[in-house]
């Protein structure tokens, strides 16, 4: 193998890892501040695809229509949370785990038949936005150039979400919300609201992913399922609750399953599974997680 096609290899599983990291970080902010595991977070990730395509579709003519439809995506999907959050979610907090996925599973259930009777079940596709329809040459390897937007784009977004909560004030009271949110409301602080803030963020990024992958991949009822295991996964190796092991176990997931399709080309998701299990049982809360008291 010639340096050139491992470096496009590489590039390829980094662009997946943006991708993944988007949607895994609101579902580990879900966990980390909240205490809920969110199965149908993916769902919102799906949602956030079919409202780019459409608004796509009613700004036909113009050029320029895919950045409107991404953001029209991923305010539309926050909105959807903070809805969801207000409505439902507020009620899952003290309960077990097990009611928990029981109802969010509900909820994909809702949320993919609602896509198939608005959208239908044909496949559906969105044209990569014209300024980023080229590519450049790098190490001898043609790299797209939206691809290289992406993988630009996640660490932005990283960094961004890490400072909102690490130097505003906003973030400092989440941070102590997850630690210990009765004595936070007892301070004063309006922890409903604080939550409904946080839920519709992690939506926000998973519309933000979803409207953001459509260009590349086929948007289809099911693939809300599909992202939502790859998600869990990338938090498992990474850590629950942890923002920067979300990013590590991407980048860890991106990179095993590119390179596992070289290796062992009929067992690539076997090797991302045995990087999980290995990882569960010597750090059974992650790489960059803290064990739970």
């Amino acid at each position: 193998m010639n340096p050139g096609f491992l470096f496009s290899q590489f590039m390829g599983g980094l662009t997946a890892a943006m991708f993944l990291f988007l949607i895994a970080s609101g579902l580990s902010l879900v966990f980390g501040v909240m205490r809920v595991l969110n199965f149908a977070h993916g769902s919102f990730y799906m949602i956030g695809a079919y409202i780019a395509w459409q608004v796509v579709q009613w700004l036909q003519p113009s050029p320029e229509r895919f950045w409107p439809a991404v953001l029209a995506a991923a305010f539309g999907v926050a909105l959807l949370g903070a809805v969801v959050e207000r409505l439902l979610f507020r009620f899952l907090y003290d309960r077990e785990e097990l009611y928990q996925l029981l109802f969010t599973y509900a909820l994909v259930l809702i949320l993919g038949d609602a896509a198939k009777f608005l959208w239908g079940t044909q496949q559906l596709s969105v044209s990569r936005p014209p300024v980023l329809a080229g590519g450049f040459e790098l190490f001898g390897t043609m790299v797209p150039a939206y691809n290289l937007f992406i993988m630009l784009f996640g660490p932005l977004i990283a960094l961004a979400v890490w400072l909102m909560l690490t130097r505003t004030t906003p973030g400092r009271m989440v941070r102590a919300a997850a630690l210990d949110r009765e004595m936070l409301g007892a301070l004063g602080a309006n922890v409903g609201t604080l939550y409904t803030g946080m839920f519709a963020l992690a939506s926000f990024l998973a519309g933000l992913s979803g409207a953001l992958v459509t260009p590349i991949q086929s948007i289809v009822p099911g693939m809300d399922v599909e992202i939502i295991v790859q998600a869990f996964i990338v938090v498992v190796i990474g850590g629950l609750g942890s923002f920067w092991g979300t990013f590590l176990g991407s980048v860890i997931y991106g990179q095993v399953l590119s390179f596992g399709i070289l290796i062992f080309p009929g067992f690539s998701l076997f090797s991302v599974f045995a990087l999980m299990a290995v990882i569960l049982i010597l750090r059974p809360w992650g790489l960059l997680g803290r064990p739970l008291r």
